[in-house]
């Protein structure tokens, strides 16, 4: 908009709450995820799934995944298998991320609410949040297993809004798959699609986020200089 003086002056959006996918944006955990489904798979199928075909089961939380995919009758027992091998082999897969670190912090310390809507079960997202020592970010939690339809459906991220108790406007969402994008979208939310981790799942997004980031250090100054987000001194 110009003023009458002729200078240009630009609308700074506020933004009171960063809400976050799990796997493939705040963790590398994808590896881990996909290691232990291998694991259940060959165990109590005999069969040896191919990471696509691990990844084309994505999107329920894992207790669902393997009570809708396993042939094996004993699926009570194959979920548990599932989470001791996730539990036992986390820190072999998974390391922390000292720029998610960074920018979890950064936005605590702008007093900016924090918010996780992840397709997950709650045993696993916890796990992992307690053995990366980020669990004390966050706000709140929605996981796969809080609402009847995970993403692209946006009822998590409406979920995560109310309980955050902030407007659609006043939040954005940051995910590393379609379902992240066409979530946010739908539930009128500003959408960031990042690539920033080793492993995350979409290379290119059918429906184009507001942005798109493969640095966690670039988002830092995007949201600094767009959302008056600032270093503590």
């Amino acid at each position: 908009m110009l003023s009458d003086s002729g200078l240009i002056y630009r609308k700074v959006m506020v933004m009171k709450a960063f809400i976050f996918d799990f796997d493939g944006t705040l963790a590398n955990t994808l590896p881990l995820c996909i290691h232990s489904f291998y694991s259940v798979f060959k165990e109590f199928d005999g069969k040896e799934l191919s990471e696509e075909e691990i990844k084309d089961m994505f999107g329920p939380p894992e207790t669902d995944i393997i009570r809708d995919n396993l042939s094996h009758p004993d699926k009570e027992e194959a979920i548990e298998l599932y989470y001791s091998v996730y539990k036992e082999k986390h820190d072999e897969y998974v390391e922390r991320n000292s720029d998610i670190d960074g920018l979890l912090k950064l936005l605590k310390q702008n007093n900016i609410k924090l918010g996780i809507v992840t397709g997950k079960a709650a045993k696993s997202l916890h796990l992992s949040m307690e053995l990366l020592h980020i669990s004390d970010f966050f706000d709140v939690f929605i996981t796969g297993e809080d609402v009847e339809a995970v993403k692209p459906d946006p009822e998590g991220v409406y979920a995560a809004l109310k309980e955050l108790g902030v407007k659609s406007e006043e939040a954005l969402f940051a995910g590393d798959s379609d379902a992240d994008i066409q979530a946010g979208m739908e539930a009128g939310v500003f959408t960031i699609g990042v690539q920033w981790l080793p492993y995350f799942q979409s290379e290119t997004f059918s429906d184009s986020p507001d942005k798109n980031f493969s640095q966690v250090t670039d988002f830092i100054e995007y949201i600094k200089q767009e959302f008056h987000i600032e270093e503590a001194g």
